[in-house]
């Protein structure tokens, strides 16, 4: 007879475990947010933080991994300034030439050409009209710089599409061209 409520036993206990038993997910999650995630969007407003969704924006005044602050500003008299004080921090060598070269070629001569001239494949087929040739301007190197920092008239802002380095040396390419143009 002990036999008999022993065997009962476990079969109750066995039935108790299989019944509890999902084989889509496990059975004891100790971490249940690793197994069934909470979707969260970036700006979405969330309760975990005193004022909403702060936590997910960035610290005020912080500074992006790999981007340099520029002080000058995004005016007629920033641009003076820049094209007067800004100096290339590269030595003017082929490397830099050439890799300016290279981005010149990606970037601006859609618009102002491969020879500087303002005859690009847009000002031919009468999308932008009125580009500038380089000789026929008063430019340094650090007015180029600015100019793909800020941009200027209908010409956009190259600072997401290039870095520091890249836009030196398309400056020191576009001095190339210009030089070229002159003579």
């Amino acid at each position: 007879m002990k036999k008999f409520f022993k065997n009962i036993g476990y079969f109750l206990l066995l039935s108790i475990m299989l019944s509890c038993f999902d084989p889509s997910k496990p059975n004891y999650q100790y971490f249940p947010n690793m197994y069934e995630s909470v979707g969260y969007g970036t700006y979405d407003e969330s309760e975990a933080f005193p004022n909403g969704i702060e936590a997910q924006l960035p610290v005020e005044e912080s500074i992006p991994r790999g981007w340099q602050p520029y002080e000058y500003d995004n005016s007629t008299e920033g641009y003076e300034l820049a094209k007067v004080e800004l100096k290339s921090p590269f030595e003017k060598n082929e490397e830099n030439l050439t890799n300016g070269k290279k981005m010149y070629e990606i970037y601006c001569s859609v618009c102002h050409g491969s020879k500087g001239d303002g005859n690009g494949i847009l000002m031919e087929r009468e999308k932008f009209l009125g580009i500038p040739s380089y000789a026929d301007r008063d430019i340094t190197e650090g007015s180029i710089y600015h100019i793909l920092m800020h941009g200027i008239n209908l010409m956009g802002s190259h600072a997401g599409q290039v870095n520091d380095k890249e836009r030196w040396q398309i400056s020191q390419y576009v001095l190339k061209l210009r030089n070229d143009l002159i003579k």
